[in-house]
């Protein structure tokens, strides 16, 4: 399925990861997950996150990306634990990360290991993959994104995964369009426009007849006109 092939009224979830490493094949593991709902292209501001005790070590240089260390990880819940927790937030919804096979790889290796099927590949939509399609060519990780779209992005001094699935929403929105289409299919999440009191009621005609004052004046003024339209063929009466 295209990236833009799923309808936009539709909810979604925006997901990232903080991860061990690079490559769950060789041992690493997840150490948090974020997500955030999106209705009709707009937050809600139903959120889920959870950070995870890997179980393993953490190496210095993925700390130094992310900021945690196996220490401050222990006495977290593991992933066998917060699997249910996390499934039931996403539901069936559309799935949207940037560079969304890393996520997918590292989330369906967990969930496998927990007893859980993989991830439907048909749900995930990579907002990576939709930046390269909108600027070929150009720098499109998520800091070069927000400085090339207007979205404040001074509190991300590392990768925390809560905060860059809310900035990921914002740049998702403006991929897709910008915020006017959110803003007008957000109007119809609480249903159809109502009426004003009283305006919905049947309107009777009410004929107003000017006076003879009123109707010299206006003779008076129409003849300061100079070559009106309406005196003009074919606007005057009696032209064929």
């Amino acid at each position: 399925m295209s990236q833009s092939g799923r309808d936009a009224r539709q909810r979604a979830v925006v997901l990232d990861t903080e991860t061990t490493g690079l490559d769950p094949a060789t041992g690493d593991r997840v150490i948090e997950v974020a997500a955030i709902e999106l209705v009709n292209l707009m937050p809600t501001g139903a959120t889920y996150h959870t950070l995870i005790d890997p179980e393993r070590d953490v190496p210095p240089e993925s700390t130094k990306v992310h900021g945690f260390t196996a220490e401050m990880l222990k006495g977290q819940p593991k992933f066998a634990e917060i699997a249910e927790g996390m499934l039931g937030f996403i539901g069936d919804s559309a799935i949207i990360a940037h560079n969304a096979p890393f996520d997918f790889g590292f989330l369906d290796a967990e969930l496998v290991r927990a007893g859980h099927p993989p991830l439907d590949r048909a749900r995930m939509v990579d907002s990576l993959a939709l930046a390269k399609q909108r600027y070929p060519g150009m720098p499109n990780n998520l800091d070069a994104l927000c400085r090339r779209l207007g979205i404040d992005n001074s509190m991300r001094t590392s990768h925390n995964a809560l905060l860059d699935v809310k900035l990921l929403a914002q740049v998702y929105l403006e991929l897709m369009g910008g915020r006017q289409p959110g803003f007008v299919l957000a109007l119809n999440i609480g249903g159809g426009t109502r009426a004003l009191a009283g305006l919905d009621r049947p309107r009777t005609p009410r004929l107003v007849t000017p006076s003879e004052e009123e109707l010299a004046a206006h003779a008076a003024f129409l003849k300061k006109v100079k070559d009106p339209l309406w005196l003009q063929p074919p606007f005057a009466a009696g032209t064929p």
